[in-house]
């Protein structure tokens, strides 16, 4: 059946935009919210309306949802590597190029249709399509990244994500020249009003976005950053480094001007980058059962250190903390 909700805006949300209010009351993202007012899915008064719309006392809101194409993730003989493994969560190291979970135009070769295969339980949350799956990492992005096998798991690792009491920390290879070395980026960051598809910090409303960076190391402007978000906004990190004029290396999409001049004058390096060079190196957080704090780390990848090679720069040692129990 479809999903149907009718909405009396009551006086306390006056004036507010109907997408920020129903993110709220249904508990999804504003993305979301706008993807179904523009597929016309939600009414005001009986009239479509755009997303922006400011809501009066009084207003009736409509959501109809029809029933969601059944999609099933098929399990897949695909490597993965894992970090950690108990009954409640698994932890691996994504490989950059791999998406989280199949979506429009990527229904195979997922990290959910390997976790399928290698792993017997997997949290139903997420449903047939997002099994276990708690947090994202963008398709280039590779690194750690946690996965639930039970609800449970699932419920409180989403709890800790939300509160912002999981610790990420994640490597970025970057081209520049700041006269800094560390710092912090606080900006709101929502959807480019020229650019729909990309994030963009010069907006006038969007979602409050932290994020800490430190230089570890420099070499004739190629950076290696290590960069701690305090939230976890769309393509953050992306946005905030490009936001500093240190984009990320291989980011084509926020660090456009600065990849054509590192083209030009570094042809031969670049012609072997075929991806943003990002990696979620340490994820920490309380164990959902324990509730024992650990942090793991997920080794570099092949391209990624044959990148610090070439342009010369060195990986401080990190330790990693595992937690360790049958």
């Amino acid at each position: 059946m479809p999903f149907s909700k009718t909405i009396i805006v009551e006086s306390s949300f006056n004036k507010q935009r109907i997408d920020s209010f129903l993110a709220s009351k249904l508990e999804t993202s504003r993305n979301q919210i706008q993807e179904l007012i523009s597929n016309q899915h939600i009414f005001v008064n009986n009239n479509q309306i755009k997303a922006n719309y400011k809501l009066r006392i009084g207003d009736t809101i409509r959501i109809v949802i029809p029933d969601p194409r059944k999609l099933e993730a098929e399990p897949e003989d695909i490597p993965l590597v894992i970090i950690y493994e108990d009954k409640d969560i698994v932890v691996v190291n994504k490989e950059a190029g791999m998406v989280v979970h199949p979506a429009a135009g990527n229904y195979k070769g997922t990290l959910v249709n390997a976790l399928l295969f290698h792993i017997k339980d997997l949290s139903s949350i997420g449903g047939v399509i997002r099994p276990g799956i708690v947090h994202r990492l963008d398709k280039d992005t590779s690194g750690v990244l946690v996965v639930a096998k039970n609800d449970h798991a699932h419920e409180d690792l989403s709890r800790q994500f939300k509160n912002r009491e999981v610790h990420k920390e994640y490597l970025a290879l970057s081209y520049g020249n700041p006269k800094e070395n560390q710092g912090t980026i606080d900006t709101k960051i929502g959807r480019s009003a020229t650019h729909r598809k990309r994030m963009s910090v010069q907006i006038i409303q969007g979602r409050s976005a932290f994020t800490e960076w430190k230089i570890i190391a420099r070499h004739n402007n190629f950076l290696l950053v290590r960069v701690i978000p305090g939230t976890g906004r769309t393509h953050q990190i992306r946005v905030h480094l490009a936001y500093k004029n240190i984009p990320i290396i291989g980011d084509i999409t926020y660090g456009q001007s600065a990849y054509i001049e590192m083209k030009k004058k570094h042809a031969q390096i670049f012609s072997s980058i075929s991806r943003t060079l990002l990696h979620a190196q340490i994820l920490g957080f309380k164990h959902p059962r324990t509730h024992e704090y650990s942090s793991f780390t997920a080794d570099l990848p092949l391209d990624f250190k044959e990148a610090l090679k070439v342009f010369e720069l060195s990986l401080p040692f990190t330790n990693s903390t595992n937690l360790d129990r049958d």
